[in-house]
């Protein structure tokens, strides 16, 4: 038992000497990374003790500070860059010279030209004019992607990505997002420059031109180019095409920014297009290929050819398609994201003046949940009207989604909110709901959402509208399941065309609500799609130049 305590007092006594010890190492024990701190090496591995003495010492350093982390500005070393810095940093880059190729010298060649370059005796126009249309039809198709290789997508890479990347890495523009403007730029140059390549090879081993090693054939480098890279790439491009439009009406209001675009724009390779022309060449490009396909399948040798160029031609259409489809999806989530943080939903007490609810009562009625009634719905049609109330008339905005009308009071706040950037190829109901959202307001919905299918529509003739002063206006009621009315809304429209267009919406999407074809009514499958109308007549129109 003795053993044991003398044992134990041994014990204590060690501890207590190893204490201090344990106290001046705790420093050393644990090292702190800290974003925007200095930390000197040795500074972690100096006790208490004798941080102590060199601060009473003669030796210490007096500026240096006690604590051995020093505070460091996050923004030390980064200055921002002027126009003028810009501008001398251009003045010296030289652009890279991408069109010392065989494409370049191909590119306005015609196909006389090329036979009589390559020697091709075999081939006349007066020997077979249907094989010869063909091997035209096949000409244009390379000339064509000659042209969109060398003076669009180069020009777009070599000229203004390839500088901005140079500007940023001179601490210029370092806040601007490539990808946000380029996307997939040079996966796209990669896809074009390979399939030159082999249609190059393809078209002089079909004319019997001398050329080094083996390749495929036609139909074979047709149907593995267009299913494995060239649609894909391009409807990754192409799905960010609206929001690097936005982005860069974002941008040209940047002094910095717009010195850059204006210097390449300047350049001899531009050929005066500007960045926004050459940003929408690839959508112009796949909306171009099903007819450069058809043209060839027109003048095939055999039936089977046809077929299986035929077959190339409706990938291409359903990839225009599928993609249709992804950029109607991707608005309309959008719309509905942005709206969703600016519908108010007032509770029941104050929607209905005769409703009284105690307040320790009013926990219990909860407002309906924005994200489950709008979330994943799609926003088919909306505009302002003017609703007819007391007497009054004052203006609303309306939101037709796929089962519910909503009727909404604008609220305009004095804070202005940082809402999209509007865009002039936006359809001009946008660009009012973009204005509107950005300048900060909110939609206070009126009474409650009305059901399509317990939707009523009235329209007023010119007598009754003339008689009781509202032109252009109808009436919507809404009722219950029992056929009851419970709600009128009187709404006028600024035009005449205005209110056929409502008209004809709420008709048509009641219509197919009743008749059970949801599902089908908005977007449709991708099948649908190519049966009601041509790919390239769709949205790729609307926003399209004539290619």
């Amino acid at each position: 038992m003795g053993c044991y305590w003398s044992e134990c007092s041994r014990n204590c006594l060690s501890l207590r000497t190893l204490f201090p010890r344990l106290q001046e190492r705790r420093r050393s024990s644990v090292v702190v990374s800290l974003p925007g701190l200095d930390v000197s090496p040795g500074d972690l591995f100096v006790s208490n003790g004798v941080a102590d003495l060199l601060n009473l010492s003669n030796f210490s350093d007096t500026k240096k500070p006690r604590w051995p982390f020093s505070r460091r500005s996050t923004t030390k070393g980064k200055r921002t860059c002027s126009a003028s810095d810009i501008e001398k940093y251009l003045s010296t880059e030289q652009i890279q010279d991408w069109r010392d190729t065989d494409f370049q010298k191909y590119k306005d060649c015609s196909l006389e030209e090329f036979l009589r370059d390559c020697d091709s005796s075999q081939l006349k126009s007066d020997s077979d004019p249907q094989d010869y249309k063909r091997h035209e039809a096949i000409w244009e198709l390379f000339t064509s992607e000659c042209v969109y290789f060398l003076d669009q997508l180069m020009v777009l890479k070599e000229v203004f990505l390839a500088m901005l990347t140079n500007l940023q890495m001179r601490d210029c523009l370092h806040d601007v997002d490539s990808w946000r403007l380029f996307a997939n730029l040079n996966e796209l140059c990669l896809v074009s420059f390979g399939f030159l390549t082999s249609l190059l090879r393809v078209i002089k081993e079909s004319w019997e031109i001398p050329v080094a090693g083996g390749g495929p054939n036609l139909l074979k480098l047709l149907t593995k180019a267009f299913r494995e890279s060239i649609c894909h790439c391009l409807q990754k491009y192409c799905l960010n095409y609206s929001a690097a439009l936005f982005y860069l009406d974002s941008l040209k209001n940047r002094e910095d920014f717009g010195s850059y675009v204006k210097w390449c724009e300047r350049n001899q390779e531009c050929r005066r297009l500007q960045l926004r022309d050459l940003l929408v060449a690839p959508l112009q490009r796949l909306t171009r290929y099903p007819l450069l396909l058809k043209n060839v399948g027109k003048r095939s040798r055999t039936e089977e050819e046809e077929n299986a160029l035929q077959s190339v031609v409706e990938q291409v259409d359903t990839s225009i398609c599928d993609l249709e489809g992804k950029v109607k999806w991707l608005d309309n989530y959008q719309k509905v994201k942005q709206l969703r943080d600016s519908l108010v939903w007032l509770p029941v007490w104050e929607r209905d003046k005769q409703a009284f609810v105690p307040e320790n009562l009013k926990h219990l009625l909860k407002s309906a949940s924005l994200e489950n009634l709008i979330s994943h719905r799609s926003l088919l049609h909306k505009g302002k009207l003017v609703l007819t109330e007391n007497g009054k008339l004052q203006n609303v905005y309306l939101f037709l989604f796929d089962e519910f009308l909503l009727i909404t009071k604008i609220k305009r706040n004095k804070k202005k909110s940082t809402g999209p950037e509007q865009s002039p190829h936006r359809p001009p109901q946008n660009q009012e709901l973009d204005q509107l959202l950005k300048e900060g307001c909110t939609f206070t919905v009126l009474d409650q959402p009305v059901s399509l299918d317990r939707l009523q529509l009235k329209n007023i003739d010119q007598l009754n509208a003339a008689a009781s002063g509202l032109p252009q206006s109808f009436i919507i009621m809404h009722q219950n399941r029992y056929q009851q009315c419970i709600a009128a809304f009187i709404l006028q429209a600024p035009t005449e065309a205005v209110k056929r267009v409502w008209k004809r919406r709420l008709s048509w999407h009641q219509f197919i609500l009743k008749d059970g074809c949801f599902n089908a009514f908005s977007w449709g499958t991708t099948a649908d799609i190519c049966k009601t109308k041509q790919p390239s007549q769709s949205i790729f129109s609307a926003i399209l130049p004539q290619c």
